[in-house]
């Protein structure tokens, strides 16, 4: 489990992020159109996960917006949102940004947050999602993770752009 803070209160996750070498399990997304996203649908691409409570707050959507600035520029790479939030919230924020660089799901009724360690287990968030990157190559094996360590804080960015390069 990991250790993490929301503005400084300790809060936990149900697991820790997949390790680097390791392949990352299939998942069960939804998109805004209700159809569901496999592994599969992204096979031989990177893939960069881009992992957050909800679009509905400043931090997560300067992330989602950030990524989608920069997966233009990524070959053969596909950038992942992944929150609880509905479908529907997810396409409205994305079509109202212009947000047409990367795939925004939702797990509200998967279990990528189990497989994946990042459902929060207490705290007023439980049951999102932590806020975390996970990067794959071409076959699925993990070449990076970030477990960010509080909640109110951005991604590293460079970090997590430099592993699919």
């Amino acid at each position: 489990m990991a250790n993490i803070t929301l503005k400084g209160n300790a809060v936990n996750t149900i697991g820790n992020l997949p390790e680097n070498g390791l392949s990352i399990k299939d998942f069960a997304l939804v998109n805004e159109k209700l159809e569901v996203k496999q592994l599969s649908d992204y096979d031989g691409k990177k893939k960069i996960f881009n992992i957050f409570p909800s679009i509905d707050t400043g931090v997560c959507a300067s992330s989602a917006r950030k990524f989608n600035e920069e997966a233009g520029n990524l070959e053969n790479t596909v950038v992942i949102n992944v929150s609880k939030d509905l479908p529907f919230a997810l396409g409205r924020f994305c079509a109202a940004e212009g947000l047409d660089h990367v795939e925004t799901l939702s797990d509200f009724r998967g279990t990528f947050g189990d497989d994946y360690g990042v459902s929060i287990t207490d705290s007023p968030m439980k049951g999102l999602l932590s806020r975390a990157v996970i990067v794959t190559d071409e076959n699925n094996k993990v070449i990076y993770t970030e477990q960010v360590p509080e909640i109110t804080q951005e991604p590293n960015y460079e970090a997590a752009l430099s592993a699919a390069k």
